[in-house]
Formats: structure tokens, sequence, C-alpha cells
């Protein structure tokens, strides 16, 4: 699968049905050394940057349990935000 393919693909939190976002919408981070992808990403927050601060949520590669025709599936024991 190449990464345009994800682009457009929802992102579910298995735990509670919750959209978490897009994967357009967020970001990768690449182990250097392997090219592997560790985790996403994915800004949460207001629209428009209005209303409280804004916090990003970093999933690990590791909790996407399924990846579907229109989204991805994802289980995740903690988030962590930062």
């Amino acid at each position: 699968m190449r990464f345009s393919e994800l682009g457009g693909k929802e992102i579910i939190d298995l735990d509670n049905g919750e959209r978490m976002g897009t994967v357009g919408q967020s970001d990768l981070v690449i182990d250097p050394g392997s090219g592997q992808i560790k985790s996403m990403i994915i800004p949460m927050g207001t629209i428009l940057g209005l209303g409280r601060k804004k916090e990003e949520v970093i999933i690990p590669w590791k909790s996407i349990r399924k990846v579907g025709s229109d989204m991805i599936i994802i289980e995740m024991q903690e988030k962590s935000t930062v």
C-alpha cells in the first residue's frame, strides 16, 4: 500500500468508537536507522485554533489493528498527549 492511499483514511479508536482524525492530518515519526514508521502524531483540538489549547495524540504504530478501505482501526492501552 502506498502512503498516498492512506492519506484520506479516518482513524477510529476501537475502545470508544471515537474518530481521531485522518492520516492526512497526522505526522509520521520514522526511525532514521531502519526507515520503519514508529508512530503517528494526530492534532486534536478546536477548529481554526479557537478555544482551548490544541493537543497532539501520539499513536504507536503497533496500536494499529486493521487498515480497511476507508478507515484505520486503532486500539490504544493509554493515550499519550503532547
